[in-house]
């Protein structure tokens, strides 16, 4: 692990570097793209590995979750780097003519891109996409707790890139600690509500602005008018991906009193269809990342009503793919993010309670709505607020790099994927240019006799 010295010592090369221009050229972004494009595809067995040895992650799942989505960020990011670059022209009141005025984006500097371990790979890959593209140099920091994708990431960038632009620090809370304490001029992290406090809090210190991505308690709504073989399996999917460890998976159903039994049939049928009668033997079906984590969802079956699941085996941290139902909102399970393999199922009969409910809680991350009802849809989109809202779909909207993907309130600060990620790591300089050719002296002083032409001009 760096000492205090060493990590100082690395902003301060990347500040020298920075300075030097040179993350500025247009070509040079383009390359240090395309050098991380072969990052991935030259490494891609490497990065399976990594994360079937954290996660028990399905190969299908590492590969388009993790490394497919990070190669089509990369590729959009080389195709559209030149656009994202040119100054764009803006607005002038005519009063101020000649004048011409554009919006010119320019990198902040050195940024520091702290990662979590649920998708290891990708949750620092992404985000430095966007900084490369923007221009910046950065520091990496990926999840401890994903060892083998974190010691992977720190052996292949030395590889790929000059350790005065990019680097990666290794280690747990202390080093996070230490790397909060130094000046950044962009701070991006990954993780959860309670650590994206401390984030920002030190970032305050500094005045460091954040982008933080963190989670909540995402609401999946299920109307009567649905189609219910789709809808449980894409509920299914969405929540028991990575073994339920997915920042924007299903939290909790609200399912209308009328269709839940049938709603539940289709679930446990589809349940039995991706897994098996024995989950635990399935290859498709993901671990739990560690002790704590395991422990901490174990206890939320104590007192649970399990329709199906509940099986637990504490040598592999495996929890199998768990309905619960007969929930109160006073329960535990209802108090935080479950982020693991169990899904409560609340019904309700009027729409109402369940929007008061969500309404009455911190904002999430998504907002799922199972209807083919369009004032239902309306409805649900105009009463509740969220960081994305998905209609008869859960997750993949996390995949279409033209939407920008982040929370709002407790859910996290700022966005990214695709341009956004650029925009991010961006600062939008405002540029006003007036030739010398034309000097009106209307609002230069002295001042008498002027006030009543230049009313007359601002209301034209």
């Amino acid at each position: 692990m760096m000492t205090d010295f060493s990590i100082s010592d690395h902003i301060t090369k990347k500040r020298t570097y920075f300075s030097l221009g040179k993350t500025k050229e247009f070509d040079f972004r383009r390359q240090q793209l395309t050098i991380l494009k072969q990052l991935i595809i030259d490494n891609e067995q490497a990065i399976i590995q990594a994360l079937q040895a954290d996660l028990h992650k399905p190969e299908l799942e590492a590969v388009t979750s993790e490394i497919v989505f990070a190669l089509k960020e990369v590729e959009l990011a080389i195709k559209s780097l030149r656009n994202w670059t040119k100054p764009k022209k803006a607005a002038v009141p005519w009063q101020l003519l000649p004048s011409s005025a554009k919006i010119q984006p320019e990198p902040l500097g050195v940024v520091l891109i702290i990662g979590a371990w649920n998708y290891p790979f990708q949750l620092v890959i992404v985000p430095l996409i966007g900084a490369i593209a923007a221009g910046n140099c950065a520091i990496l920091k990926p999840s401890e707790i994903a060892s083998h994708t974190s010691h992977l990431v720190a052996e292949l960038i030395p590889k790929y890139f000059h350790s005065d632009y990019i680097s990666v620090v290794e280690g747990g809370i202390e080093t996070s600690q230490k790397l909060l304490t130094e000046k950044f001029d962009h701070i991006f992290f990954t993780g959860s509500n309670h650590v994206g406090k401390i984030i920002m809090a030190a970032a305050a210190k500094n005045l460091t602005p954040v982008t933080l991505e963190l989670g909540g308690k995402n609401p999946c709504i299920v109307d009567t008018e649905i189609h219910l073989e789709h809808t449980a399996r894409r509920i299914i999917w969405g929540k028991f991906i990575n073994a339920g460890q997915t920042c924007i998976a299903p939290d909790y159903l609200f399912v209308d009193k009328k269709i839940k039994d049938q709603l539940l049939a289709n679930l446990e049928k589809c349940l039995k269809e991706f897994y098996g009668e024995h989950p635990e033997k399935s290859p498709d079906y993901a671990r739990i990342i560690n002790q704590k984590n395991f422990d901490r969802l174990v206890n939320f079956l104590k007192n649970a009503r399990i329709i199906i699941g509940g099986e637990t085996n504490p040598n592999e941290f495996y929890i199998s793919p768990t309905l619960i139902t007969n929930i109160s909102f006073t329960d535990p399970i209802m108090q935080e993010e479950i982020f693991g393999p169990i899904l409560p199922i609340i019904e309700y009969t009027d729409i109402e309670e369940a929007i008061t409910w969500i309404n009455s809680q911190p904002k999430p991350l998504a907002l799922y709505l199972f209807s083919q009802n369009k004032n239902l849809q309306q409805k649900v989109l105009q009463a509740t607020s969220s960081g994305a809202v998905c209609l008869n779909e859960t997750v993949i909207h996390f995949t279409v790099p033209s939407l920008p993907f982040g929370g709002v309130g407790n859910s996290g600060i700022g966005s990214y994927h695709g341009k956004a990620s650029f925009d991010t790591f961006s600062h939008y300089k405002s540029v006003l240019k007036n030739p010398f050719w034309l000097d009106i002296k209307l609002r230069y002083a002295p001042y008498k006799g002027k006030l009543s032409i230049l009313k007359q001009l601002l209301k034209l």
